[in-house]
């Protein structure tokens, strides 16, 4: 399936891990990476729960970014089970993971993960949509009584793709929690006091493109994907929680959903173009395409969604293909191919593999 073994016996601790979302029952794939950004797979790991899918979704089953995120801080790695309401905490040693914990995700159909420090935020996409909060400590997750809030989206559950929250995030000095709520063209933060617990109703700001899906933290705020536009908006993230854009701009792309800093640049995938776009942003926020092609700086085909970095590498899933694509990142921007995964499960009935986390 893959194309080659690590190359140093130092090259295998960083890996590549995939998440199938199989509503049968769930497990990651883990890809030792070589120095030269080549994969060999090294194991087929269950979660002990169940894949999910949103409703009617077109490409990604989940709908979200995040749902497979690694914590270099703990060595471990967090994946949700949306078709069984729950978490898996593994621990991580290079390619190799070893299922500590499975707990309730505190709400109903989790797809989204984040973590700073000690700190770890579910967010929960069924019904009105929940963030719940834990403390990571040596057994696994332990949940935090007072940090569970309610969305108030009044979706269904599962929820419809368009309409279900896309990704939580953690500032980078946990004081605010934040959310993306796709059509409902709003982004909600809340602020956590200094336990991580959030104070009171969340600050909802309208987006300045419709269809806000993934973010990206920057030293001013948030990098956001704004679908409706195929838009990228750099909006400031102020202490009280209010967010002032800064700059946007379009990459002539559809569909772009997935954000991924690398390199002191970002890349964001357009699944109904098949391509990868590049932007850069100034130090007064400003948004702009990098290099040339009008920032398209990979062509994958299929329909690329989730990313993950590792070293100067980008990996890209794409469940409509089956495949696995990874990249090395060049100073100017642009990508070079270095891996191809095939013969990954393809997107069918509405359901497909989806998340993805390196090391």
């Amino acid at each position: 399936m893959s194309e080659a073994r690590a190359e140093s016996a130092d090259s295998v601790r960083h890996a590549v891990f995939v998440q199938m979302n199989d509503p049968m029952g769930n497990s990651v794939l883990a890809y030792e990476r070589s120095g030269d950004g080549r994969l060999n797979e090294a194991g087929r790991y269950p979660t002990g729960g169940n894949g999910g899918a949103a409703l009617q979704a077109p490409v990604d089953a989940l709908a979200s970014q995040g749902s497979l995120v690694y914590d270099p801080g703990h060595s471990r790695l967090y994946a949700v089970n949306a078709g069984s309401d729950s978490l898996t905490v593994f621990d991580v040693d290079g390619a190799r993971l070893t299922r500590r914990q499975v707990i309730d995700s505190g709400g109903t159909f989790p797809v989204s993960l984040a973590v700073q420090g000690d700190l770890l935020y579910a967010l929960n996409a069924g019904g009105d949509g929940t963030v719940q909060g834990f403390r990571i400590s040596l057994d696994g997750l332990v949940p935090m009584p007072q940090s569970r809030r309610s969305l108030d989206l009044g979706n269904a559950n599962p929820p419809v793709f368009i309409s279900a929250p896309a990704q939580v995030g953690i500032s980078p000095e946990a004081r605010h929690l934040v959310v993306t709520t796709k059509n409902h063209n709003t982004i909600k933060v809340f602020l956590l006091d200094s336990d991580g617990c959030p104070r009171g109703e969340p600050v909802v700001t309208p987006t300045a493109n419709p269809v806000p899906f993934s973010f990206a933290f920057t030293r001013q705020g948030i990098a956001v994907t704004e679908v409706g536009t195929s838009s990228v908006t750099h909006y400031e993230l102020h202490a009280d929680g209010t967010l002032t854009p800064l700059g946007s701009v379009a990459d002539g792309q559809a569909a772009l959903c997935w954000i991924q800093p690398l390199g002191g640049r970002l890349y964001g995938a357009n699944a109904g173009s098949g391509t990868i776009s590049a932007f850069d942003l100034a130090p007064d926020g400003r948004v702009a395409l990098s290099g040339h092609d009008g920032g398209v700086v990979a062509q994958p085909g299929g329909a690329p969604i989730d990313m993950a970095s590792s070293g100067s590498y980008l990996y890209v899933q794409n469940p409509v293909a089956g495949r696995l694509d990874g990249y090395r990142a060049a100073q100017d921007g642009t990508l070079q191919q270095v891996a191809t995964v095939t013969g990954l499960p393809m997107f069918a009935n509405g359901h497909g593999m989806e998340g993805i986390a390196a090391s």
